[in-house]
């Protein structure tokens, strides 16, 4: 059985927005009011803490997310990543803002960095995570994920990947999804599999049947092709040599 080892956090990078001055489109992080750069700040060693009362305060009773998380199921997504992952590491990015009706939007990027410890193992994971919020009466009330992708290795000597998928295909498309392994193989053998699932709040934490199987030299290379409706998917590689393991998901983004 798998269980997600790496998602996306929505709505984790957070903001405040009452009272600042701005301009009426996106402007450079440079122009950021002081009052939301040490916002940032102090969200983000807020979640280095772990400490979810803080986090959650910074959250609307009404928050929504593109991938159907109300602030309920982000606390409980929340608080079992980090049982899972008990050490963890945030660096937050402001990348533009501006005013919009009623409150503010801000577009961020959220490096994570983490190690879980298994019986058998150790697993350290990096994620990007690329977000867009918005701010109402000082608190987020909405956040959709415009780009994500997320690294869990394990082992003495990991393989090396180069991943190769679009971000951004139609409904009902093909895409070819690649995951190139680096280094020569040297007379070893690779098992692995690629892997599609929804972002859903049903979708995290969930257990799922895991079939691996003896790839051919040189990694994974796969033919999807995208549901008939506008959706988000991750698409994952899972490759396991005999001196080490990589876990590498991307946001795949179904839209016209």
């Amino acid at each position: 059985m798998l269980r997600r080892l790496t998602f996306s956090l929505p709505a984790l990078v957070l903001g405040l927005a009452l009272g600042w001055s701005s301009p009426s489109v996106a402007a450079s992080p440079e122009t950021a009011p002081e009052e939301l750069i040490q916002a940032l700040a102090a969200i983000e060693a807020a979640a280095d803490e772990q400490a979810i009362e803080t986090v959650m305060g910074y959250y609307h009773s009404d928050f929504a997310s593109a991938d159907g998380f109300t602030r309920a199921t982000l606390e409980t997504t929340l608080v079992g990543f980090w049982q899972e992952y008990a050490s963890l590491d945030y660096d937050v990015e402001l990348l533009s803002w501006e005013a919009i009706e009623g409150g503010y939007q801000v577009e961020t990027l959220t490096t994570i960095r983490g190690q879980q410890r298994l019986p058998s193992r150790q697993l350290k994971l990096v994620a990007e995570l690329r977000s867009q919020q918005r701010f109402q009466d000082g608190q987020i009330i909405y956040q959709e994920t415009l780009g994500e992708t997320s690294r869990v290795v394990s082992g003495v000597n990991p393989p090396r990947l180069t991943v190769l998928l679009p971000e951004q295909v139609p409904p009902a498309a093909e895409y070819e999804f690649d995951a190139i392994v680096q280094e020569p193989l040297g007379g070893r053998s690779l098992i692995g599999s690629a892997i599609e699932e929804g972002v859903t709040a049903e979708d995290f934490l969930v257990d799922r049947p895991l079939s691996l199987e003896l790839l051919p030299a040189g990694g994974l290379f796969k033919l999807g092709r995208a549901p008939s409706d506008e959706d988000n998917r991750w698409i994952s590689a899972i490759i396991v040599r005999e001196d080490g393991l990589i876990i590498e998901t991307r946001r795949l983004r179904v839209t016209d």
